[in-house]
């Protein structure tokens, strides 16, 4: 029984594969070892079109091989990240309001600079320079579109 019980368990880890996640400090130190195009996802952990984007993304089997071999993902939840960010030679810290708050990063990223709408999307090049800009959810049609776009860039 027990044995049935953890195959249960470990059978949706086998259908869905991941994409490889880094911190900005990460991604900084392996853009100078092997330069890539970065993504950088801005989410919340309230935000529900986040969490069905991500599943979405995650189970295109595709998407997430080309993500993983061509691009450098930074998953950013921006009002409960606290710790300070060095970013494009500038440090950005939390803002707290109260019992709330948000990235200082995810403002300087967003358009709106009063509130990011959530999910945001930035694709910079592999010399960090923004290509695209998506407010909202991302299929990964789109995604994958994107990416054959800057990779022509490259």
């Amino acid at each position: 029984m027990r044995i049935f019980a953890l195959f249960l368990m470990f059978v949706p880890c086998l259908c869905l594969s991941q994409m490889k996640t880094g911190t900005f400090s990460e991604v900084e130190r392996l853009q100078k070892e092997s330069p890539k195009p970065m993504v950088i996802h801005i989410y919340t952990d309230w935000c529900a079109v986040c969490k069905i984007e991500s599943f979405r993304l995650n189970k295109d089997k595709d998407l997430v091989e080309i993500m993983n071999a061509h691009f450098y993902l930074i998953n950013f939840e921006a009002e409960k990240t606290r710790e300070k960010i060095r970013f494009q030679g500038k440090e950005f810290e939390y803002l707290s309001n109260g019992s709330s708050g948000v990235h200082e990063l995810a403002l300087a990223l967003s358009k709106n600079k009063e509130q990011p709408v959530y999910p945001l999307w930035i694709f910079l090049d592999k010399n960090q320079n923004l290509v695209y800009y998506q407010e909202g959810l991302l299929t990964p049609e789109k995604m994958k579109q994107k990416f054959l776009e800057i990779s022509a860039l490259q």
